[in-house]
């Protein structure tokens, strides 16, 4: 197949990669063993006993059954995250029977493995429920691993999409590296209400200017069919990231479910998730295809395209579930040569089915390959290297086929070239300062509004902000501190029921910016927002020595967040201790105390699932110097 030639590889993504590599040896090299060793103990069904093997493949057809007694044959693993309320999810009901026809069609077999939950934050946002979402990623890890754990398949299908789905998906496909892995989408819906006239009645409605059922209408425009949402949040970043790091087909990350060209795609992953099996004759196991190489592409992916900040933790537990130690400051680093190629909402006031139009990912690929921002000779699913990226699928009497993509961009105000970026910069940086670490994203935030100084309101959640914006007492410039929000507080859930405040107070002319240890995810806009703040409050962070009054500076382009206090005064000041019980009970929140008790801090992936091999190392280490002393 035709490629592009990668340009020589920039210095700070060459210079980065190896330091995560020098930083990871240890860890990635326990991960290599272990998955080598699973290998070796067999990746399919031979390993089985003739009762284990008649269980698992009892319920299939006599043919189906014929196919499964040969060892010559590959049998696939599908992994979803299919509901039928949740609009992303739903396309996924129909491809179990598509993907089972096309690997019968190979003389192969396709079984139904496990399906994972598939929360969705649009629907929980604001509401006691989002306090599971982060945690949700890692039933889904664990869920997935319960579907695979059969050792019936020779590779898996991962059906996800949307927020905490693909995460927990792509740490299952990890922990079963010794397996070839296909990530399937199933594309965004179609465009439905502009995203300009969206927000404007959001913000309409937090002034009391329009009504519920007005509302509710432009909501209901927005969110009208199958599919992901269309704006540019942690959903489509997750497609994105997959596609950077060579886990789907090219160019399949953003085409509209219910379409010819979905179905055919999904039969083609199929065919090619066989070929990349021990009996389809290329074995492509996960573990030997992500590296530092795809973990290092999947940031720069997000940076150039204004990505969700959610990825500041998803990829770092992903990659830490691949033997990868990643941090923040190869974020800030990877930013800072990385230029802003998408203006997708919230960054602008395009969609992702606009992306797309105006040359998708076949345009990016070429662009970023060009400018040696990306990996070009990391291994993919595609059965090339990344530099045949550039390439778009096409339908040819019903099959899929592969050309050359545009050369250049068909609508320079949604995608541009390297050359005239909208920014020098991916506008993701670390703040770091007496409170502690955390990370703002400034695609959508205006030069003048990415330097506040001002009085700090305290608050400990979003219905407590919201009542003092109604009774006017934020009408002043003001940073909103929203504390105990953590994983370990609550389970970090996004506070996206602030953006429509602080949005009218900064259109009101006030100097506004948000400091939280809670997140904000994919739509983060136009008011600065630091977050993530770690340590969190309740783990002994110093959002928890913040008093009202107090005077912080954030400013996003020194990267700074100080709260201006004498150190004599600052080092004197008692915590505040939050009572917090009310978060956990109700909804389901009682059955997640172990996970709350577990969390790790932001920069280390806000999971409950350990550090993996980095623990283990650690455990080795102490046993060591123990048994010298």
């Amino acid at each position: 197949m035709p490629s592009s030639t990668p340009a020589t590889l920039n210095p700070t993504v060459a210079e980065v990669t190896q330091r995560i590599r020098e930083r990871s040896a240890e860890r990635r090299a326990l991960y290599e063993q272990r998955m080598a060793d699973q290998h070796k103990r067999g990746v399919h069904r031979a390993e089985l006993s003739c009762g284990n093997l008649a269980h698992g493949f009892a319920a299939c057809s006599p043919q189906e059954k014929d196919s499964l007694k040969l060892m010559n044959s590959a049998n696939l693993g599908i992994i979803s995250s299919y509901n039928d309320m949740l609009s992303a999810h739903q396309p996924f009901e129909t491809f179990p029977e598509t993907i089972k026809a096309a690997a019968s069609a190979m003389g192969s077999t396709a079984q139904f493995a496990g399906g994972v939950p598939a929360m969705c934050d649009g629907v929980t946002q604001g509401q006691p429920g989002m306090e599971l979402s982060l945690f949700s990623r890692d039933v889904i890890a664990m869920a997935a691993a319960v579907g695979l754990s059969h050792n019936m398949f020779d590779a898996a299908l991962y059906l996800g999409v949307c927020d905490k789905i693909i995460p927990g998906l792509f740490i299952a496909a990890a922990r079963f590296g010794h397996l070839p892995a296909m990530f399937v989408p199933a594309g965004p819906m179609p465009s439905g209400l502009p995203n300009k006239e969206k927000a404007r009645i959001r913000q309409l409605y937090a002034e009391g200017k329009v009504g519920r059922e007005e509302l509710l209408q432009a909501e209901s425009d927005s969110y009208h069919s199958p599919g992901t949402c269309t704006f540019y949040g942690t959903a489509n970043s997750n497609q994105l990231m997959m596609e950077v790091m060579g886990l789907h087909l090219p160019g399949t990350s953003f085409v509209n479910p219910g379409t010819e060209m979905r179905e055919a795609l999904t039969r083609y992953a199929t065919e090619q998730a066989i070929r990349n099996t021990e009996p389809g004759g290329d074995y492509r196991p996960f573990y030997k295809q992500i590296d530092e190489r795809a973990i290092v592409n999947a940031v720069v992916g997000l940076l150039a395209s204004g990505g969700s900040t959610n990825h500041t933790m998803h990829l770092i537990a992903m990659a830490a579930a691949s033997g990868i130690t990643l941090n923040w400051d190869d974020f800030t680093d990877l930013s800072a040569v990385t230029p802003s190629l998408m203006q997708v909402y919230p960054n602008g006031q395009a969609d992702i089915n606009h992306f797309q139009a105006a040359g998708g990912m076949s345009y990016l690929f070429r662009e970023l390959l060009g400018a040696g921002l990306l990996h070009g000779d990391i291994p993919t699913v595609f059965g090339t290297d990344l530099t045949a990226y550039t390439q778009e699928p096409f339908l040819e009497n019903g099959k899929v086929v592969w050309r050359e993509g545009p050369e250049s961009s068909l609508d320079e105000n949604v995608l541009r070239p390297v050359a005239t970026p909208f920014a020098a910069t991916g506008g993701l940086t670390v703040m770091k300062g007496n409170l502690g670490r955390g990370v703002i994203k400034v695609s959508a935030v205006a030069d003048e509004h990415r330097v506040v100084e001002a009085p700090v309101k305290i608050f400990a959640d979003q219905n407590e902000m919201k009542a003092a914006f109604e009774s006017g007492d934020l009408d002043r410039d003001v940073i909103v501190v929203v504390r105990f929000q953590g994983p370990k507080a609550n389970g970090m859930p996004e506070l996206h029921k602030l953006t429509p405040f602080l949005g009218v107070l900064q259109d009101r002319g006030f100097k506004v910016a948000l400091v939280t240890d809670g997140r904000m995810s994919g739509a983060s806009g136009k008011v600065p927002a630091a977050i993530h703040i770690s340590p969190e409050a309740l783990d002994g962070g110093p959002l928890s020595k913040l008093r009202d009054g107090d005077i912080v500076r954030l400013d996003a382009n020194a990267g700074t967040l100080e709260a201006k206090v004498e150190a004599a005064t600052w080092a004197d000041r008692e915590r505040v201790v939050a009572n917090l019980d009310h978060y956990h009970v109700g909804l389901g929140r009682e059955l997640f105390s172990g996970f709350r008790h577990l969390a790790m801090r932001g920069e280390e992936g806000a999971g409950s699932l350990g550090g993996f091999e980095a623990d283990d190392l650690a455990r080795q280490q102490d046993q060591i110097l123990q048994e010298d002393a």
